[in-house]
């Protein structure tokens, strides 16, 4: 599939996706989750870094493009979110870290975006906001999930209903973001993080990723077991195997970013 509203760049075991429109429309969305299934599917990938060649680093849906659907605007969102929410599980499922380079305002679903990544590097001329309830709109790509569990309750209320702007040290503060950078240094430090994750094991990130993601519904038992079986499985691993041998012999591992 050949790409108009972002590129996809593979090296050194690192995907950096660009995005190259300002809003989201359905092709734009489709595209993405073609990306979201190479990345899921190709092996060689150990570390994900997303990040905007625009003024704004994504402002959200694009209202205008689905004013057009008249009548069936509801039914244009819903399959708009289709392929929205279904990229947005398939990075946060799969085991390579997601790292997004924000060097300016993420506004409805590009914050949204922005904040289901595992990592989250800022500018200095950054800016975070919810911007939906403006339009009359409740949030989607996964904001009320990750916002509450980001920054609580109170602060995500804060975002989703009264549409403040969120500056980038706020954001550092708050816990929605890692990171703040000098600007334009976004992708210079996401790009780093990444060489340095795809040094690692990968397969255990992805069970660090699923076992947070279960912390908020599990029981404490529940939780262990599920820390139990994720432990012994990849203790059985290559990289697991590796790990365990390198600690012995006092020597660097060398993961394959395998199970």
């Amino acid at each position: 599939m050949s790409y108009e509203h972002l590129s996809l760049d593979i090296d050194n075991n690192i995907a950096h996706i660009t995005l190259k429109r300002i809003a989201m429309h359905l092709p734009f969305m489709k595209e993405l989750l073609d990306v979201a299934l190479k990345c899921d599917e190709n092996d060689d990938i150990r570390a994900i870094v997303i990040s905007s060649d625009q003024k704004l680093f994504c402002a959200g849906g694009d209202l205008a493009y689905f004013a057009e659907s008249g009548g069936n605007i509801g039914s244009a969102l819903k399959e708009l979110t289709v392929y929205l929410h279904s990229a947005i599980s398939l990075f946060n499922r799969m085991d390579k870290p997601t790292i997004a380079a924000v060097h300016s305002m993420a506004a409805g679903a590009g914050m949204s975006f922005a904040a289901q990544c595992d990592f989250v590097i800022a500018g200095e001329k950054a800016g975070f906001m919810g911007s939906y309830t403006a339009a009359g709109l409740s949030p989607d790509g996964s904001s009320t999930y990750f916002l509450p569990r980001l920054i609580g309750d109170r602060r995500a209320k804060e975002m989703l209903i009264t549409n403040r702007k969120v500056s980038a040290q706020e954001a550092l503060d708050w816990g929605l973001v890692n990171q703040v950078v000098e600007a334009g240094k976004e992708l210079e430090t996401a790009m780093d993080l990444a060489k340095q994750l795809t040094k690692g094991a990968t397969a255990a990130f992805g069970s660090v990723k699923q076992l947070i993601a279960s912390s908020s519904t599990e029981s404490l038992e529940s939780q262990m077991a599920l820390e139990a079986e994720l432990i012994a499985a990849n203790s059985e691993g290559i990289d697991g195997q590796e790990g365990i041998n390198a600690f012995l012999e006092k020597r660097q591992a060398a993961f394959k970013g395998k199970r």
